[in-house]
């Protein structure tokens, strides 16, 4: 989605994948550095280690304390000036945004069960919660993070009910925030003994490839308006690329680049 809307834009830009190993993060930051890349996207397991090895943070990588987007920014003047990278956060407000544009769907006040309290996991809860949804149900496959979870949205967002478990009543909406539904033959992320899909009105499964994991194709067969996490990539990715560019993304070519290099089609 980046390099066609570098092309769109008649940037003479490039958007290259690496595979860096965790205890490499630092050196491959440092390389980008000096190599005079404009910045990097950081995905897991790289997000929260990222955060101590920032020259600073940008009030988005504070608040929701992980780093996916870097710039590359020169600081002071003469001489040799100095080279800094700067983290963002721009997984946040995609989440937000794809939930209403996809599912239509209006977080204030909503009800909500969130699979899954890593790195995405976390991420969604403390936004939701920042959005004033009413009740945030967390399920994580080790209680402990959950429980961590749950005790820092309390601290910040007193106002939004956390209960660690499934709800035993209907939800508005259902994240699958788990990576289950990657693999073809995964468990469902949902524990039908404990939950029915059909006392979710809407679901949102943060995979996107496949199109339609097993959990959305049950929750569209159960009568719930579901969505893939095509938009939620899309957004963090737009919004990084005006980060690095300075420039409206166009949201339009990238959504259809996606499409082909992800679908097909």
């Amino acid at each position: 989605m980046h390099n066609a809307a570098f092309a769109a834009l008649g940037l003479n830009w490039r958007y290259f994948a690496f595979e860096v190993h965790p205890n490499d993060l630092s050196a491959a930051i440092e390389g980008a550095r000096v190599m005079g890349f404009a910045g990097l996207n950081l995905t897991v397991p790289h997000k929260l280690p990222a955060l101590k090895l920032m020259d600073a943070l940008d009030k988005s990588a504070k608040k929701w304390g992980a780093v996916n987007t870097i710039r590359f920014e020169s600081a002071g003047v003469g001489g040799r000036a100095k080279v800094r990278a700067v983290g963002f956060n721009t997984d946040a407000d995609a989440i937000a945004a794809a939930l209403r544009e996809d599912l239509k769907l209006e977080l204030r006040g909503a009800r909500v069960l969130l699979l899954g309290a890593g790195g995405a996991g976390r991420t969604a809860a403390l936004k939701l919660a920042a959005e004033k949804v009413a009740e945030l149900f967390l399920v994580n496959r080790t209680s402990a993070r959950a429980r961590t979870v749950a005790s820092e949205l309390k601290r910040l967002f007193p106002s939004t009910r956390v209960t660690l478990g499934y709800p035993t009543s209907d939800v508005d909406l259902l994240i699958n925030a788990t990576s289950l539904g990657l693999k073809s033959g995964d468990a469902s992320p949902v524990d039908g003994k404990q939950f029915a899909l059909k006392q979710a009105r809407t679901v949102y499964d943060m995979i996107y490839r496949p199109a339609e994991t097993p959990l959305l194709k049950a929750a569209r067969k159960a009568g719930c308006r579901a969505a893939n996490g095509l938009g939620m990539l899309l957004h963090q990715g737009a919004k990084a690329f005006e980060i690095w560019t300075g420039k409206t993304a166009p949201l339009d070519v990238m959504h259809r680049a996606l499409e082909q290099n992800i679908y097909g089609h």
